[in-house]
């Protein structure tokens, strides 16, 4: 460890430990990762190994709203009660000098191998730098571990001059995959127009033999413009299909107004992810607030597994209150990750199941008050009728009008938010999972999903479906320790 590394690492340190003796109010989630302290955004570099889940999201730990990334850890047996052990990852060479962005890990030879962008702002004296074209190295650096905690010295493999010439500064994020002949990466890019309008959003598809020499073999995108920006690709299959994911940026048009600024979503790919191919229409994972830059891998029973960022970027009138006690943001639930034939499905990681107690049920209502951390499930719903009040201000219901299904705050519980809304068609099942903070709701078996962060007054649930079976769990799950797991030797 440099002296730039060691004096990164007992900053980062005393940032945590400060954490500890602030708490985490009680808005602080139960079986949600959080970041040590300050900050959490992507998920980054997961994994599972000899049983232990690995879990590295990019955090600002000096700031609650932002600054200088790093990559914290967090690991586990259940992928529900974590250990945090740190910060893992610093911007301590001149390829990362100014941020360790997102980036992926897969196991490999007895540990595991990552993948990241290094973000490098230039400042040249006299030169006003837009920072999209110009002024930004958005290098892919590479690191191995033993043991998900110790790093081999940073290789750059990839860097602006390696990346088509009509691309902007914005190439980022890599995901790395296995091939028939070695490794895969897909790298999110911005295609450059002839004006900024016309920039548009596409994946890079790079192969290599060793994990150091990296060819170009694919460029993919949609055949009419579909935004300006793909962040965060993902290529992966399931049961033989073939989908790639992203989350694009600029998305306009009547289908995207009432939505995020920002969207996440899956392609089904026709062909070769390497050469021929074609994509088809892109599905959200998710209709809620608060959900982006999803990441999945798969985990050693074959499963794959699907955790996102419970949050969005720019969107300032959202106000968490999370900010007054020094952290801000969480990653989902994690969800496994299926496909019905036609479509994906995304549901709670069964493990979540493990940790139900004192169960309730009922026929066409139910109330609960006082449970923050709870799994409900409304199962044969009648279409013309199906409301869950989630708490005073937050309601979850089917317009039977529309056949869509809607999730509106009308009050301060939200801290900003609105009114979202997706067409379901019927309504046969919903699931709704509760932590301290959030809430995230799963349609006819994880057809239809809502992620959304919440600041209720008073926990209180109030279920109307008339003739449908509900059942309710508490979920006892640990109160999260903010005591630092030791450093590996």
């Amino acid at each position: 460890m440099n002296v730039a590394t060691r004096d990164l690492a007992r900053a980062c340190d005393r940032a945590i430990d400060e954490q500890r003796h602030r708490g985490r109010g009680r808005f602080g989630q139960r079986f949600h990762l959080m970041p040590c302290a300050g900050w959490l955004n992507d998920p980054n570099g997961l994994y599972q190994k000899d049983g232990i889940f690995h879990a590295y999201y990019q955090c600002s730990p000096f700031n609650a709203e932002g600054g200088l990334k790093f990559w914290g850890h967090a690991t586990s047996r259940d992928l529900v009660t974590w250990e945090d052990r740190g910060v893992v990852l610093y911007p301590d060479t001149r390829f990362d000098c100014h941020g360790v962005y997102s980036g992926s890990a897969l196991p490999c030879d007895g540990g595991a191998v990552f993948a990241y962008t290094g973000n490098v702002k230039e400042d040249e004296a006299g030169r006003d730098h837009d920072f999209i074209v110009s002024g930004r190295q958005g290098n892919t650096l590479v690191v191995a571990s033993p043991d998900g905690q110790r790093f081999s010295e940073k290789r750059l493999v990839l860097s602006n001059a390696d990346y088509p010439a009509d691309v902007s500064c914005h190439v980022r994020d890599p995901k790395l995959f296995v091939t028939d002949e070695g490794w895969g990466m897909v790298l999110g890019a911005r295609r450059l127009g002839e004006t900024r309008d016309e920039d548009a959003g596409e994946v890079l598809v790079y192969t290599s033999p060793d994990l150091d020499s990296w060819t170009l073999a694919n460029r993919v995108t949609t055949p009419e413009r579909f935004g300006y920006m793909w962040e965060c690709p993902d290529y992966f299959e399931l049961d033989g299909v073939k989908l790639l994911a992203c989350s694009p940026q600029g998305l306009t048009g009547p289908q995207w107004d009432g939505k995020n600024i920002y969207q996440s979503g899956w392609f089904r790919l026709e062909g070769d992810v390497l050469g021929q191919c074609e994509l088809g229409e892109f599905a959200l994972w998710d209709h809620g607030f608060d959900f982006y830059a999803p990441q999945t891998f798969q985990a050693e029973d074959g499963r794959r597994i699907l955790i996102g960022w419970m949050g969005m970027a720019d969107t300032p009138a959202e106000k968490n209150p999370t900010l007054d006690h020094g952290w801000q943001h969480c990653f989902t639930v994690p969800r496994e990750v299926t496909w019905d034939g036609s479509r994906v499905l995304t549901r709670p990681v069964r493990e979540l199941g493990g940790h139900r107690r004192a169960q309730v049920q009922a026929r066409g209502h139910l109330t609960l008050a006082d449970r923050p951390c709870f799994d409900l499930l409304v199962e044969g719903v009648l279409n013309d009728r199906c409301s869950v009040r989630l708490a005073r201000d937050l309601e979850l219901a089917f317009d039977a009008e529309t056949s869509e299904l809607v999730l509106r705050f009308s009050g301060p519980v939200g801290a900003g938010r609105g009114e979202r809304r997706a067409h379901v068609g019927g309504l046969r099942s919903l699931r709704v999972v509760g932590d301290c903070s959030s809430v995230e709701v799963f349609a006819n078996d994880g057809e239809t999903v809502f992620s959304t962060r919440y600041y209720p007054e008073r926990y209180e649930v109030a279920v109307d479906a008339p003739d449908a079976n509900v059942t309710a769990w508490e979920l006892a799950v640990p109160t999260a320790d903010l005591t630092l797991v030791p450093r590996s030797a």
